[in-house]
Parts: structure tokens; C-alpha cells; sequence
């Protein structure tokens, strides 16, 4: 058996392996849980489920809407030369 966790709490070790970990987990959590007044554990239930139904999905951008993205009457050579000639070299080369 390949222990890859090992969890102390409250004196009692909790060897886990990756079919059993969220099994333990869950009860571990329970551990703490299980003591809580009845308006709590439902307070608690309630945020469980919001947070089940709060998927926080990013739009994706279509490739296609990448496209044309720049505009410019100039061409990729005029461009080009344009950023060449902007280019400053400011380096001081020192003698030793």
C-alpha cells in the first residue's frame, strides 16, 4: 500500500492514499462540523450550494475575433523602417 499523506488531528493519524483522500477529507471536515448549532450547519449548507452554482467561467475569445486587430494605411515595410529608426542606443562602452 503507497501511503501518500499522512495527517495528525485530535492524536489520530489518517494514512490517505489517492483513491481514499477526499473520503477522509470529508470526514475530517466532519469532525469539526458535526458540533455546530442546527441554524449554522444550515447557514453552512447554504454557502456549500451557492458556491456549487457560482461557476466562474471566463468567455472565451474567438480566434477569429483576434484578426484585424491593427489598422494602418502604412505598409509592413514602412513599419518596420519606422521602428528601426526609432530605436536609440544610449550604451557608453568604457575602456578598462
Amino acid at each position: 500500500m503507497k501511503i501518500t499523506r499522512n495527517t495528525v488531528t485530535l492524536g489520530k493519524i489518517f494514512h490517505m492514499n489517492s483513491s481514499t483522500q477526499h473520503i477522509s477529507l470529508a470526514d475530517y471536515y466532519y469532525g469539526f462540523l458535526k458540533n455546530l448549532n442546527s441554524d449554522s450547519k444550515l447557514d453552512l449548507i447554504s454557502k456549500l450550494s451557492q458556491s456549487l452554482k457560482e461557476t466562474e467561467t471566463t468567455p472565451e475569445t474567438p480566434l477569429e475575433s483576434l484578426f484585424g486587430a491593427y489598422k494602418s494605411d502604412e505598409s509592413a515595410e514602412e513599419i518596420i523602417a519606422e521602428l528601426r529608426a526609432s530605436r536609440v542606443f544610449n550604451r557608453n562602452i568604457e575602456t578598462l
